[in-house]
């Protein structure tokens, strides 16, 4: 159901609590009483991990242990890696969690003692330019933001009216999971149901609200559609902000599929500039009806679309027909030339499924569960337990002496922890033939992804200022940093040297406040 990759290479999943017994068996409970064979510890659901920690270079699990219901709940990393989840179901709708990755295999789940001012159920976060500050928006009836980490126990929440007018009843909310992406001038895009403003948090005031995205049904869980900013350039000093939605459900799928009816979902993709004073969707059509999907930015800036269905909408057996074959948008082509249709899967990600970009350049693709508890057989999507690495056409042998490796970097000036904004840092690394024409230096925020969203995506064409091809391949760089937080939160970034299209593997660098 969740997924996110930490700056130490592992991944943190994790799922419900409340599903029953999960296939991974633990030998004690979180109190340390020992989990036995007896029937009612066989079908104890603290006997079993909900929450692993996978590294990717081993390829192994490790449990972890989550003490609050973390069912369809929201998270964002950190300034210094850790990740900050949010919400959840039942004991879990106001909790606050971190998980700080420490390389040991030592580190677990911690639970804060404050507590969020109201429930979060199917709420989105967003790190914000302040340090360490991150806004909680929306969930199930709630129609309030606030900021976390709480810095005192009696800070509240604030109305978004914005919430309840897009808010559809009938329809299971169809404005839960709204898409969040910060714009370069500090305030925060939120796009809900089929509807969207630019809000500034600080003051608590609407700057502009946007057109409405053409066409009908909804963009939003339950209408589970997806979003990406598209990659920010530093040619226009990143002040460019352009966002896309794409697909979703049809008006009244929520209500057709509790009557075993399945309408066609939306096929159709929305573009549009938030930044400047013209405001406008272009839209454009993928390949075929979709939503329950995930949009990952590759390493070259080209969006991929992969998992979800055909049909229905979001929550428990509420759609079908399997998306198999992923798709691939270049931002860049000519409308009409942006999509092409990839090589298709064999295994269903239905609701509840989740992908994330790998720092080698191939993504996780995991879960799928659109039954209320853990579900093997006799039915037509069982719970998919299995892990797949789905790789681009640049992880191909034929591209081997195209990509750039043993990418290093080094901040400079004695600064070992980062680099700050506006400021130049070197990278280095070896290259079996002449330089593409084209050679870039991007750098990609992980999300948390969970439900469609991967929150916090955002990905940087960074200024390369000086390049010098030395003896043996090797290669040296100047970069220059994100002018502000504005335009990159401070955090971890993954950065790939991208030449002629095929991404190196990718290295982690920190991007640091003043």
């Amino acid at each position: 159901m969740h997924m996110a990759l930490t700056h130490d290479n592992t991944v943190v999943i994790f799922d419900q609590t409340e599903a029953g017994p999960s296939v991974y068996r633990l030998r004690r409970r979180h109190n340390g009483n020992r989990c036995t064979e007896s029937h009612d510890d066989l079908a104890d659901s603290s006997c079993y991990a909900h929450s692993v920690e996978y590294d990717i270079s081993s390829n192994k699990v490790r449990p972890l242990r989550l003490y609050t219901d973390t069912w369809c709940s929201s998270g964002s990393f950190l300034s210094n890696g850790t990740l900050l989840q949010t919400g959840g179901y039942g004991s879990g709708t106001r909790r606050i969690r971190y998980f700080k990755p420490c390389g040991d295999g030592q580190c677990d789940w911690r639970q804060s003692e404050r507590s969020l001012a109201d429930d979060r159920w199917y709420a989105s976060n967003q790190l914000l330019p302040e340090h360490d500050r991150i806004i909680v928006v929306g969930g199930r009836r709630t129609f309030t933001y606030e900021f976390v980490p709480k810095m005192s126990s009696n800070e509240g929440s604030h109305d978004l009216s914005f919430l309840h007018q897009t808010y559809d009843r009938s329809e299971g909310g169809n404005n839960l999971y709204p898409f969040l992406h910060l714009s370069s001038d500090g305030n925060l895009f939120i796009f809900a149901n089929r509807d969207s403003i630019l809000f500034n948090y600080r003051s608590n005031i609407v700057i502009k609200t946007f057109p409405r995205i053409p066409g009908d049904g909804s963009r939003n869980y339950p209408g589970s559609g997806s979003s990406v900013i598209l990659p920010l350039d530093h040619t226009n000093n990143f002040e460019r902000m352009e966002v896309m939605v794409c697909g979703g459900a049809a008006s009244g799928a929520h209500r057709a599929a509790g009557q075993n009816r399945f309408l066609k979902g939306l096929s159709s993709c929305g573009r549009m500039v938030i930044t400047g004073n013209r405001h406008k969707w272009n839209m454009e059509n993928m390949p075929g009806s979709r939503l329950l999907s995930d949009m990952l930015i590759l390493p070259t800036g080209n969006v991929l679309i992969i998992n979800g269905a055909k049909r229905g909408s979001g929550g428990w057996n509420n759609a079908r027909n399997a998306s198999l074959q992923p798709y691939l948008y270049n931002p860049n082509h000519k409308l009409g030339k942006r999509f092409s249709v990839l090589k298709s899967t064999k295994i269903a990600r239905m609701y509840h499924s989740s992908a994330i970009l790998l720092p080698d350049g191939r993504v996780l693709v995991g879960g799928g569960n659109p039954h209320e508890c853990y579900t093997f057989s006799n039915v037509a999507y069982p719970t998919e337990l299995r892990l797949q690495a789905f790789a681009p056409h640049y992880m191909g042998r034929q591209y081997h002496t195209y990509r750039p490796i043993n990418l290093t970097i080094n901040y400079g000036h004695g600064d070992l922890s980062g680099v700050r904004y506006g400021v130049d840092f070197n990278v280095s690394f070896w290259l079996g033939r002449k330089p593409s024409k084209v050679v870039e230096f991007n750098a990609y925020a992980p999300p948390f992804t969970t439900h469609s969203i991967s929150m916090n995506q955002r990905l940087l064409k960074l200024r390369c200022k000086k390049v010098v091809r030395a003896e043996g391949g090797l290669v040296h760089a100047v970069l220059e940093a994100p002018p502000s937080p504005n335009v990159a939160p401070s955090g971890y970034y993954m950065l790939t040297v991208v030449n002629g299209g095929i991404p190196s593997i990718s290295q982690w660098v920190r991007f640091l406040h003043q």
